[in-house]
């Protein structure tokens, strides 16, 4: 979701020295561009060239000439000319450089290396120091260099057989660099307090300010553009973890490269250049450490990643000689344009590509979005350490202060670093008058809320799953519902929803009303009342809210239902580190729909009364959260993910019928490669104890129809179900699950077909307690339990794409086509 916030700016709406120059350092001989390499500039400035030997160099001064220089070559000086700003800068290798490099047949980096991971404990910061605390000011701009922008209007011809027409001015080009020349595209300020109290690390942002919006994008201040800490095991870059060049294994997945001595705050350091040993595309970082030769602590750390996107983060280092310690003082991120052959399509734009992987694909007129980068800079100030620390509401990681979004311009002047120049004092007034204009922050509140299921209208957020449905029982539903928003009332909240079906000729509804109590906590009090129908022996999670999707492929096929009549009330609450978490307490009149009847103790209910009380957890241990002034959100959502939910009913109360406890657990894992490949993992588990009717059981999740030939059984696969599991097939009293899903790197077969194939595999076993109380429909058992793997060409075409599945084990049938399915698949791919 945060990418698509990010991307988003490339579409809607640098820091730009007075003077810049840019260039390529290239071996004179192979022509191959050299990494690396140190540029200095006459007045002192200086950077390095990047893995493809590019560099651009900025300054407040005129820059009359560069100096390059790499280990192993010869020194060169170039002065530079006026009206110039590109150079081709061409190196001749000494003919002594091996024995500069090298003293011995033994790769000197790899001794410097592992002193530096051997050190890691005394050089890292949350290591060393009791405690810390510290401002730190963010700026993050999306804008393009003027200079790189040719800027004129050209003439486009269409060229038949016989001759060439004349079509058109374009001036795009033009008018982009008039508009960059003057402003940014997008701008956002952050003033924030971190502090560190020996155990956790807290930010609190103080004041914040974002072009074209009154109200901040909190997906945009909660990115996590690059890790705080150099000496993690795993760097972050982009919100994709790597293995730290300075992990304990990191010589196993990195090459290493003595290239030079440098002078770092008058301290001398090592030069190492680092790249891991794979050879595939993103397959990791690369980059270079500035190492203290003294103490082995890192000076200075550049890191990048070059894919689809070109993303590079620089940390920047003060020494503390008391401590001996090099302290964070600054961080850069930077985002540019990489080079794929795909396009990448965006809620209706196209970020465009040249094409690296086919030699014949041709090239394209640029656009403004292979001009655009993103750029973030955070500068740490008034650092204090070894003091004692309080950190106020330590249960999350970042904590948005009401008052920090209303802050006068007298705050601002106080902690930036740096006067604003004149393309960022007008960024703000021509964004925020485009932005009203445009209505760019309605459009994209409107856009958030249609992700999540709702279409607002004034007061009302009318939820978009009630609209319009299908099952083989109501036939088509037809409803209208939703709930109240943060313009009826930040406190307080109604919410319902009426439904019709036009097969089964019966209204169906709910009503509720719910009050904030906490407002850090986001604690919720709410009572509802229900009349409707619900999936047989299925288990609803009370806090998981059920997600949106635009269709719901296993409702299609769903034919038995029981009616439901439903009091209830609810607490809802996050105040528990890393959770969220409901208590409801219920009182249901059943009636199922279906014939079926249940024997207890001589007596038989063929409808009944359940009264009880439900705790429901999900627990997210590994995730960080946000405090915002309109709640809590979790920003990084990072797996495992547990969920459990105990259900007890209360006997004598309100009519209740049957003595019962319930418990339900699942866990769901998701493993990210840095190839793009994905493995999910999802757990289940579910146990009834004592009388408790087969509605209220377990299903399983099937997806199959109960049809005779395989062509007649195709319907669209679910997400997490048993696809060769026909419905009413199997019930339990108890049962655990098992699915993985591998996702392997999508295929390239022509142009415009790229299946990306799963492979799926689900297991389940189960049984039944007192099956002879359940009378009506015929259903087996998962004693022996039940077996399915199969394989998705997802998204072969406009997302749709094709399943197949196979049933194999004990519960395997007779008949060999029986056990296989074949399912539509489809995948609404929105880039988010």
């Amino acid at each position: 979701m945060k990418h698509f916030f990010l991307l988003f700016f490339f579409f809607t709406l640098s820091i730009q020295a007075q003077f810049q120059i840019n260039g390529i350092v290239k071996d004179a001989s192979t022509q191959k561009g050299l990494a690396f390499a140190t540029i200095s500039a006459n007045d002192g400035s200086n950077t390095i060239s990047d893995v493809d030997g590019k560099f651009s160099i900025t300054s407040k001064n005129k820059i009359s000439f560069l100096t390059v220089s790499y280990v192993g070559y010869q020194q060169q000086s170039i002065a530079m000319e006026s009206n110039q700003l590109y150079y081709k800068i061409f190196l001749q290798q000494k003919t002594n450089s091996l024995n500069e490099v090298r003293v011995s047949n033994v790769n000197p980096a790899l001794a410097i290396i592992k002193k530096t991971i051997l050190n890691k404990t005394k050089n890292n910061p949350q290591e060393k120091l009791k405690s810390f605390e510290f401002k730190a000011y963010n700026k993050l701009i999306v804008t393009a260099n003027p200079d790189s922008i040719k800027g004129k209007i050209d003439s486009v011809f269409t060229i038949n057989p016989f001759e060439k027409h004349f079509k058109k001015l374009d001036s795009t080009n033009y008018k982009f660099k008039q508009l960059i020349s003057k402003q940014h595209l997008f701008q956002t300020e952050k003033v924030s307090q971190y502090q560190y109290d020996g155990d956790r690390l807290k930010e609190t942002i103080l004041g914040t300010r974002m072009s074209g919006f009154k109200q901040p994008v909190y997906e945009i201040l909660s990115f996590n553009l690059q890790s705080f800490s150099i000496y993690d095991s795993k760097y972050e870059l982009f919100e994709t973890k790597y293995n730290s060049p300075i992990a304990d294994d990191a010589l196993t997945d990195y090459n290493f490269k003595l290239l030079d001595t440098v002078a770092i705050n008058g301290r001398n350091a090592y030069m190492i250049h680092f790249k891991n040993k794979k050879k595939k595309k993103a397959a990791g970082l690369e980059g270079i450490l500035y190492i203290d030769q003294d103490n082995y602590g890192i000076a200075k750390a550049i890191m990048r990643i070059k894919g689809i996107l070109d993303i590079s983060g620089t940390h920047e280092f003060q020494y503390i000689p008391e401590e001996n310690l090099w302290f964070p003082s600054e961080k850069k991120f930077k985002i540019v344009k990489g080079t794929n052959d795909d396009d990448i399509k965006i809620l209706g734009g196209t970020i465009q590509f040249d094409g690296d992987i086919e030699e014949n694909l041709k090239k394209r007129k640029r656009v403004e979005s292979d001009y655009i980068y993103v750029y973030s800079q955070t500068t740490n100030f008034d650092v204090a350490y070894n003091a004692p620390v309080i950190i106020n509401k330590p249960i999350v990681a970042v904590e948005l202060k009401d008052e920090a979004i209303d802050k006068p311009e007298s705050f601002w002047e106080q902690y930036r670093q740096e006067k604003l120049d004149l393309r960022s004092q007008k960024t703000y007034l021509l964004v925020d008058s485009i932005s009203v204009k445009k209505r760019i922050e309605n459009r994209l509140n409107l856009g958030r809320k249609i992700l999540s299921g709702y279409l607002p209208f004034n007061v009302w957020d009318f939820d978009l799953r009630k609209i319009l449905s299908y099952n083989n029982y109501e036939g088509l539903r037809l409803g209208i519902g939703g709930t109240t928003n943060n313009a009826f009332s930040s406190k307080y909240r109604l919410e319902g929803y009426g439904a019709y079906g036009l097969r089964d000729y019966n209204f169906k509804y709910s009503f509720g009303a719910g009050a904030r109590v906490d407002k850090f906590s986001n604690t919720w009090i709410g009572a509802s009342y229900t009349d409707d129908l619900h999936e047989n022996a299925s288990t609803d999670y009370a806090v998981e809210r059920r997600a949106f999707k635009i269709y719901d492929p296993r409702s299609i096929n769903f034919s038995t239902f029981y009616r439901y009549e439903n009091w209830r009330i609810a607490l809802e609450s996050k105040i528990i580190p890393n959770t969220e978490s409901t208590l409801v307490f219920a009182n249901t009149f059943v009636t199922p729909q279906f014939n079926y009847t249940y024997n207890l103790n001589g007596k038989s209910y063929t409808d009944y009364t359940m009264t009880t009380a439900t705790v429901s957890v999900k627990w997210n241990p590994f995730s960080d959260y946000m405090q915002t002034p309109t709640g809590r959100i979790e920003t990084e959502k990072r797996y495992p993910k547990f969920t459990f939910q105990f259900t007890q009913s209360i006997p004598n109360v309100l009519n209740n019928d049957f003595s019962f406890s319930k418990i339900d657990f699942k866990t769901e894992y998701l493993i990210n490669y840095l190839d793009g490949q994905q493995t999910y993992l999802l757990f289940e588990a579910g146990k009834a104890f004592g009388d408790l009717p087969l509605p209220q059981l377990y299903g399983n999740s099937p997806n199959n129809l109960n049809k005779e030939t395989i062509f007649q059984r195709i319907t669209f696969a679910g997400k997490n179900s048993f696809e060769t599991m026909f419905f009413n097939e199997f019930f339990s009293s108890e049962f655990i699950s098992f699915q993985f899903k591998h996702g392997f790197s999508r295929i390239f077969l022509f142009k415009k077909i790229k299946p990306a194939i799963d492979f799926v595999t689900r297991m389940a076993w189960g049984n039944m307690k007192n099956p002879e109380n359940h009378v009506g429909l015929e259903y087996k058992t998962l004693n022996k339990g039940f077996f399915e793997s199969g394989l998705e060409f997802n998204q072969i075409y406009n997302g749709l794409g094709l399943g197949g599945y196979y049933r194999y084990g004990p519960n395997h049938l007779p008949n060999f086509k029986d056990n296989i399915a074949i399912k539509l698949t489809f995948i609404l791919d929105l880039g988010i």
